[in-house]
């Protein structure tokens, strides 16, 4: 099965996949930024983090990352976090200096969990949003989030974890 684009509204990029794995064992892969390198896929995300290894609300954390052979490093702050639970999806969602979100979201489907990613520019200022655009950002994260979602798929599928 592959991604799901899903209908989110302007200045979103939103896909689901559904892994054959409890929510809670997906929410912990991403709740852990040590291993977003795992399934992050831009291929910018580098093994080195700093921060919690589970993010909660308000923790702060940063990724080593790399993009056009450059290297840096973005101060993120974790604005929601909830483990699934029985009757309700689990969520982990960071905003970046610019304004911009990355949101997961973790809901048991039967023995297996519905997994959304998704990129919210609706907070940047307008012109960075403007800019971000011309630059074709959107569309690059579209395939990025696509590949990043087959991936944790591939985690738990592949190799039984």
């Amino acid at each position: 099965m592959e991604p799901e684009r899903q209908d989110s509204g302007p200045h979103r990029v939103c896909y689901s996949i559904t892994v054959d794995a409890p929510a809670e064992a997906v929410y912990a892969l991403i709740a852990d930024p040590h291993r977003h390198h795992e399934v992050d896929g831009s291929q910018t995300v580098q093994s080195s983090a700093i921060g919690p290894h589970e993010l909660t609300k308000g923790a702060r954390f940063s990724v080593h990352m790399r993009k056009f052979g450059l290297p840096y490093r973005l101060p993120l702050k974790v604005t929601q976090a909830r483990r699934p639970a029985p009757g309700g999806p689990g969520v982990i969602e960071w905003r970046q200096p610019t304004g911009h979100r990355w949101r997961w979201e973790f809901e048991q489907d039967g023995g297996g969990s519905r997994v959304t990613e998704s990129y919210d520019a609706s907070g940047q200022l307008p012109p960075v949003r403007a800019a971000l655009k011309r630059l074709k950002t959107p569309q690059q994260n579209a395939v990025s989030i696509k590949e990043s979602l087959r991936r944790v798929k591939s985690h738990f599928e592949d190799t039984g974890s």
